[in-house]
């Protein structure tokens, strides 16, 4: 078993103040695979103190320059990719072909885009006789969550260090171990001491620290929105800038001219994906009433057919939720919606006696806006089905909820779903089978947070402006 009493600060390994360790576990078999200390706010203060000493030579490096290490991490993040998806998959329970895929393939193209994007950013521009300079903001504190752990920490770790910040990260308790490796490839391949720097421990010690310190310039959160809230009040006693990448629940219409043997099965396979443990997934699908019955057979068909098990098997579309806590959460959720009248139509097992945190693939049907499962997230392989009558009925229960970070519209006519696409209050919304891309602005609207992450736009949420006048 691994133990890591150390946290990554100012170019070195340095022993942390804190005294007790936090075990990581194999949500597959509720096996200890390592510990990680604990970290403190003294921690944090130490961190601080180095991203801070470190950035006016960072800022004043070359975007070119910059550049450079980025696309050195990235060579190594696709050198050790194997070993880095293995390890995602026993700390969080991706099952390992999803791990090599995603897990580690949006992290590697982060760090190559961020690189390719600061190349040729134009960093001052000329506006009716000013000079329009964007600039870093300083020390960048970056608290991320356990999902998609190692991608959550590139969006802000690339980004943030191109546009010249200095970064803190302090990555999930859950799933320390991939930001592990991510500081040994940044310490093998130099970069200027203080850059990067990693603290492990606990959201209340070290993310509430991190949140609130004095000489951080700009927080960028990846987490629940009660947990992100929490964040912006503290931040909000410096008045510092705060990026929010919250939670959704995001609604999937399907038109009445789809086609419901080919959007149907998409569309369960997807919002499964990584368990349901994805903040955008489409956990909300609305359909046509006339139609209702043969969705939900069709639903049914696929949940059941989706293999689950050992997310180390190659064929495994579904491994465990991410801890025993997870798991008893999302059967909480399962059990309300049940109270509350919605239908159940496969899956919902609340009760099992073997190892791991399984939840086998659950829909629900005759959802309505009332519910709980309507409104609240639960982040587990769990489909609310809702019916509609007409096509602003289905525009109105989509938006009839406090978040609004993803959507999808189907029909056998792209444009009347574009229609529709456009009609949804979210930060990104898919037509019909339009693939995910992975540099496009993401981010959502209300309580799905402010801010958006990945290519230019994620760049210059990282850039301040400052404008000169002559």
């Amino acid at each position: 078993m691994q133990n890591q009493d150390c946290n990554y600060v100012n170019g070195k390994w340095a022993v942390s103040s804190g005294t007790t360790r936090i075990p990581v576990i194999n949500p597959a078999n509720d096996e200890v695979i390592a510990e990680v200390v604990a970290g403190t706010a003294a921690d944090v203060d130490a961190a601080v103190a180095s991203a801070r000493a470190a950035f006016p030579a960072w800022s004043a490096t070359p975007p070119g320059e910059r550049a450079d290490y980025l696309t050195a991490i990235a060579g190594k993040l696709a050198e050790r990719s194997e070993d880095l998806a293995r390890t995602i998959s026993a700390e969080m329970g991706c099952p390992i072909s999803i791990s090599r895929a995603i897990q580690l393939g949006l992290p590697l193209n982060s760090f190559a885009e961020a690189a390719n994007i600061v190349r040729g950013y134009e960093f001052e521009s000329e506006y009716r006789g000013s000079t329009i300079v964007r600039e870093p903001f300083g020390v960048l504190g970056a608290i991320t969550p356990w999902n998609y752990p190692l991608h959550q920490i590139a969006l802000k770790v690339a980004y943030g260090l191109a546009a010249g910040n200095t970064v803190v990260v302090k990555p999930s308790e859950v799933t320390p171990l991939c930001a592990l490796g991510l500081a040994q490839i940044i310490d093998e391949i130099g970069l200027p001491p203080g850059v990067f720097n990693l603290v492990f421990g606990t959201g209340p010690d070290v993310g509430e620290a991190i949140a609130g310190h004095d000489d951080v310039d700009i927080v960028s959160f990846t987490g629940s929105t009660r947990a992100g809230r929490r964040v912006q009040e503290v931040a909000a006693r410096t008045v510092k800038r705060v990026s929010l990448e919250l939670g959704g629940k995001s609604p999937n219409i399907v038109l009445d001219d789809a086609d419901l043997e080919t959007v149907v099965p998409a569309s369960v396979k997807t919002m499964m994906l990584n368990s349901g443990q994805t903040c955008s997934a489409l956990t909300r699908m609305i359909v046509p009433r006339a139609k209702l019955a043969e969705v939900e057979a069709l639903a049914k068909a696929t949940a059941d057919a989706l293999p689950v098990g050992d997310p180390t098997d190659e064929g495994t579309a579904l491994g465990p939720l991410s801890s025993r806590a997870q798991q008893e959460r999302v059967f909480g959720y399962i059990r309300t919606a049940v109270a509350e009248g919605a239908r159940l139509v496969t899956g919902g097992d609340t009760e099992t006696d073997a190892p791991g945190a399984f939840v086998r693939p659950t829909v629900f049907s005759d959802v309505t806006e009332d519910m709980t499962i309507h409104r609240e997230e639960v982040f587990g392989p769990v489909l609310a089905i809702e019916a509609y009558d007409s096509d602003d009925d289905a525009v109105r229960i989509a938006n009839a909820t406090d978040y609004g970070l993803a959507g999808a519209v189907w029909s056998s006519s792209t444009e009347r779903a574009e229609k529709v696409a456009r009609r949804i209050r979210a930060g990104q919304v898919q037509v019909n089978a339009g693939a995910f891309n992975a540099n496009a602005p993401f981010g959502g609207y209300k309580q799905s947070g402010n801010g958006r992450e990945a290519g230019v736009y994620g760049l210059e949420e990282f850039l301040e402006i400052k404008s000169i006048q002559r």
